[in-house]
C-alpha cells in the first residue's frame, strides 16, 4: 500500500461541503470520482478538515491509498485538473508520505481566515466570496474583541447545536485582524475547531464592531457558555481555509 497526500484549492459555493453527504455535491465526491476513474481504481480520500456548504479551500489537504506507484505525478496533476477546474476545483500538489501520515490526525494547526468587504457598495468581482456589511465597523474594537478568543476556553457559545466533538474546549494560538481600505481579514490558527465556531465568532465580532454590543457584552455572552446567545452566524462566503500545518 503506498499513501499520497494531495493539496487542494476549491471555490466553495456549489458544494454542499468537503464531506460527502446522501445527497448533494460534495469535494470529497467530486474529487474522488475523478481520481478513481484515472488510475482505474476505486479510490477513497480523506481530509484534514471538513468545510461546510459554501465554505472555501486555498489548501485542503487530503490523502488516499494506492496499491500502485503513480508514476507520473505532474501528468495526473494535469488530468485531474483538466476534469476538476471546470467545477471550480484545481489539484495544487501530490506528495508520496508514509503510511502513519493522515491528512486529519497528523495536523498540528489548522489556519482559517475570514475576509469582510465594509463598504456602502458591494463588490461584483468578489461576490460569494467576502462577506458585505454595510454599517460602518469599528476595527479597534473588532481587534479588541478577537484577543479574547486567544487561548483555551471553553467555546459552547460558538457550537453548532449538532456538533460531534466530545468536548467545547479548544486552544486557538492565534487571531490577527488585519485592514487595507474597505477589506478587513480576520485569520485564526487553532489545532482544531468546533462546527461553526468561526462563523458564530465572526457574527459576534460583527456586533461588537457596530456596537450593538459592548466590549462586557461580548465578554458576558461568551462565558455564557450558551448558544442561544451567540449573534447570528457570519455567512459561509466569507471563509477560507487557507493552510494545514504538519
Amino acid at each position: 500500500m503506498i499513501r499520497y497526500q494531495i493539496l487542494l484549492e476549491y471555490e466553495g459555493t456549489q458544494f454542499n461541503g468537503w464531506q460527502i453527504q446522501k445527497s448533494g455535491n460534495s469535494v470529497q465526491k467530486t474529487v474522488q470520482l475523478v481520481l478513481s476513474k484515472l488510475l482505474r481504481k476505486r479510490i477513497k480520500i480523506h481530509g484534514a478538515g471538513r468545510t461546510d456548504k459554501g465554505v472555501h479551500s486555498l489548501e485542503q489537504s487530503a490523502h488516499f491509498d494506492t496499491q500502485e506507484k503513480i508514476i507520473n505525478i505532474p501528468n495526473l496533476i494535469k488530468s485531474l485538473n483538466f476534469f476538476l477546474n471546470k467545477k471550480q476545483i484545481s489539484i495544487l500538489k501530490i506528495k508520496k508520505k508514509n503510511l502513519s501520515f493522515h491528512a486529519r490526525y497528523s495536523a498540528k494547526k489548522r489556519t482559517y481566515k475570514y475576509l469582510i468587504r465594509n463598504n456602502l457598495s458591494p463588490s461584483v468581482i468578489n461576490k460569494n466570496r467576502e462577506w458585505h456589511i454595510i454599517n460602518i465597523l469599528d476595527i479597534e474594537i473588532l481587534r479588541k474583541g478577537a484577543k479574547k478568543f486567544v487561548g483555551t476556553h471553553d467555546f459552547s457559545t460558538f457550537r453548532a447545536s449538532n456538533c460531534n466533538a466530545k468536548s467545547p474546549i479548544r486552544t486557538i494560538y492565534k487571531v490577527k485582524v488585519t485592514k487595507n481600505k474597505s477589506s478587513i481579514e480576520i485569520k485564526f490558527i487553532s489545532k482544531s475547531f468546533l462546527k461553526s465556531q468561526i462563523r458564530s465568532m465572526v457574527g459576534c465580532l460583527k456586533y461588537l464592531a457596530e456596537k450593538k454590543w459592548t466590549l462586557k457584552k461580548f465578554s458576558r455572552v461568551f462565558k455564557s457558555k450558551n448558544r442561544s446567545n451567540c449573534a447570528p452566524l457570519a455567512p459561509p462566503c466569507g471563509l477560507y481555509l487557507e493552510k494545514i500545518t504538519y
